[in-house]
């Protein structure tokens, strides 16, 4: 894998418009693994507990940055699972807003953007996390709650967001990261956050 391109990544695919997401952890794993920038490779970040897994691939938003200071977290639905460093074609569904609380008590903003692989079929009509079951985002937003709770955080849901929200999440992140680098240049806008996305 070329480490330097992967860094240099933009957020939205230029030819598609569809938001570029670097698979770190796959579905069903129990290993959380983590892109480390500085050493150009995946590493294992941690374990979960007996009977958790990730309950679909999880990854992150190149050139992004969000409250917590890392880059942008995805959860991605798709067909089969993929692997760490797999870039995957996102449309974004929505966007679950939360605060994390960290050990020492500090808190910030650590948003959870939900997406579906572009040539998914199972999921390849859905349009936004209304066109998802209640039950499923509820799962979802439980398993980050228990997750943060087994490494001694807190993680509180604030709301459910669709696309264009999730969007303009996507735009803010990338400001906030060119503003910590002093880069600044023109990019296509998304396909989720396009005139007509449903909220």
């Amino acid at each position: 894998m070329n480490t330097q391109r992967l860094i240099e990544l933009s957020a939205f695919d230029e030819d598609s418009g569809e938001l570029n997401v670097i698979i770190e952890t796959p579905k069903g794993s129990r290993n959380k693994f983590d892109y480390d920038e500085k050493l150009g490779l995946f590493k294992l970040g941690g374990v979960l507990p007996a009977g958790a897994v990730f309950p679909f691939d999880f990854g992150f938003v190149p050139l992004t940055k969000g409250g917590d200071g890392d880059p942008l977290d995805v959860l991605v639905l798709m067909d089969e699972p993929a692997f760490a460093g797999c870039l995957v074609r996102v449309r974004l569904l929505g966007v679950i807003e939360a605060e994390q609380t960290e050990r020492d008590g500090q808190t910030t903003r650590n948003d959870r953007l939900v997406g579906v692989a572009a040539k998914a079929r199972q999921h390849g009509d859905v349009r936004s996390l209304k066109d998802l079951s209640e039950i499923l985002v509820e799962e979802v937003e439980h398993f980050f709650v228990s997750y943060n709770e087994a490494n001694g955080k807190v993680f509180k849901p604030l709301g459910r967001f669709g696309p264009i929200k999730a969007g303009k999440i996507v735009d803010e992140g990338i400001e906030l990261y060119r503003a910590g680098t002093g880069k600044s240049r023109s990019r296509k806008r998304g396909a989720s956050a396009r005139p007509g996305a449903r909220k």
